[in-house]
């Protein structure tokens, strides 16, 4: 393909817009001036309900996405938000000077239609136009409408245009909506408040992940934005709400991958008085809930897998999981030296540092969530891997937390709060000697939190569910990116330099 060729083409293409639009303006019919239009029906009303609009005048705005000419007369596609609709428009009915204008209307042009609701000869619901006004002229050109815009990578640059040229994509993104509205009418049925905590603060904690480091001038420090509410909503509990909810953006300095965006959407919630089991049920039902409403049903099938989302999910610990998926018995291991060595006879990267519970995390990482397609509860996670998780009082080198997988990914992350200020204490000293031994994701001490906990939290059950990949499953989008009206990508002008 000669993209010079194409390119000084599409330059030309451009150049006669631009013309058409200064003639336009030079003969006092400027597009621009106009500031509203009362737009009395859209194309699906006017297919919907035809049997009542037949010969009745509407008024309908929209994209021009394609026309045909028939000597005296113009057929044209108009696309507006639900859709598109036929539109016929004739010289003799419009009138010369507004039809010769009207010629010179290209494809993505925004225009006003005010005309009569008909059928076609062919049996084509459809409007004839009695005025035609030119609402913005579009001085780009449009990807074909027979090539479609398939190039992700512009895609997800220009959404706006996917938009238009693949209107399938509205539906992933109302799919969205939905999911965000059954979310909070799931949790609002249930007495639990929506709140909003800060976006940026002085400590970026509540889980373990590289933040975003940012300045504030003013108060002459760094802050960071956040990477979980987790934190906040806890001393929310501890001033006396007892159910808290948070639907909001998270930040994470890591890296980009077809199911990690630097920035995401979660739910995080917060129950007093309930224990990780209560809120393990809570999850499969009000996940079960969302994918209902905004789908009709709990299955969904995602990459050619059907999954279900039905309540109950099954539940298993991380240590049965590694017996049943990589035949690795731990109860066989009793040290931390063991647990080391058998990690390297696995080729897993093995650090001095790392005890029997790094170990199993590993090991379960690696080995076992390639396995986890069908909604899946794992508990009982390790407790130097979970530093704000109430441990499990038979085994308290285990915690009382849970993790929801689906189609191998971690959807949802819960426990039963750890709410005994001491062993926070403790547990954050842990994380500081990792952070001290490199580890950037490892947890700050957070003395205000301790404060709060010394206040007294109850015992209480949190979550927090990943919006954006419970999106990806029930849209079958192979990528994150497919969910995100505006994902994170690197700036052209920076790929070119590389």
């Amino acid at each position: 393909m000669n993209h010079s060729g194409e390119e000084q083409n599409l330059n030309e293409l451009r150049k006669i817009r631009h013309d058409k639009l200064k003639k336009l303006k030079e003969s006092g019919k400027d597009p621009f001036v106009i500031e509203r239009v009362e737009v009395s029906h859209y194309s699906h009303d006017v297919k919907e309900n035809f049997e009542q609009l037949e010969d009745d005048s509407v008024l309908i705005a929209g994209r021009i996405m394609t026309r045909r000419e028939h000597g005296k007369a113009t057929f044209i596609n108009l696309q507006d938000k639900e859709g598109q609709v036929q539109v016929y428009v004739r010289k003799d009915r419009i009138g010369d000077e507004s039809y010769e204008d009207f010629q010179h209307y290209d494809i993505g042009d925004i225009i006003e239609i005010k005309g009569i609701v008909f059928k076609t000869k062919r049996g084509e619901i459809s409007v004839k136009a009695d005025r035609v006004r030119l609402l913005s002229k579009s001085l780009q050109i449009l990807p074909e409408k027979w090539h479609g815009l398939k190039d992700t990578d512009i895609r997800y640059r220009q959404r706006y245009v996917d938009l238009i040229v693949n209107p399938e994509v509205k539906n992933v993104f109302k799919i969205r909506s939905n999911t965000i509205k059954a979310i909070r009418e799931y949790l609002d049925k249930r007495d639990y408040l929506e709140v909003e905590t800060p976006i940026l603060d002085t400590l970026a904690g509540g889980a373990n992940a590289k933040p975003f480091i940012t300045h504030h001038n003013t108060l002459g420090i760094d802050m960071y934005l956040r990477i979980a509410t987790e934190l906040h909503l806890k001393r929310l509990v501890v001033g006396g709400f007892d159910r808290v909810y948070e639907i909001g953006r998270i930040f994470r300095n890591e890296g980009m991958s077809v199911k990690h965006n630097p920035e995401f959407t979660s739910v995080e919630l917060y129950q007093a008085y309930a224990d990780y089991k209560d809120i393990m049920e809570l999850t499969e039902n009000l996940v079960a809930y969302v994918v209902e409403k905004a789908l009709g049903t709990t299955k969904v099938t995602y990459q050619g897998t059907e999954i279900d989302f039905k309540p109950p999910w099954k539940r298993m610990t991380m240590e049965d999981s590694c017996k049943e998926y990589a035949q690795v018995d731990f109860s066989d291991i009793k040290t931390d030296e063991e647990a080391r060595n058998f990690g390297k006879k696995l080729g897993l990267e093995i650090t001095k540092d790392m005890s029997k519970g790094h170990i199993i995390s590993e090991v379960f990482e690696t080995y076992v969530e390639k396995h986890l397609i069908q909604p899946i509860f794992i508990t009982n996670h390790p407790v130097e891997v979970s530093p704000l998780a109430k441990r499990n009082p038979e085994n308290p080198s285990m915690t009382n937390r849970f993790e929801a997988f689906v189609n191998t990914w971690e959807i949802a992350n819960a426990f039963s709060e750890l709410n005994d200020p001491v062993d926070q204490r403790q547990r954050f000293m842990e994380q500081v000697k990792e952070k001290e031994t490199g580890n950037e994701e490892a947890h700050p001490l957070d003395e205000d939190f301790l404060n709060a906990l010394e206040i007294g939290l109850p015992p209480t059950g949190g979550m927090g569910l990943g919006i954006d990949r419970l999106v990806m499953l029930m849209t079958d989008s192979p990528s994150i990116r497919d969910v995100i009206l505006f994902p994170t990508m690197k700036p052209l002008d920076t790929a070119i330099k590389e």
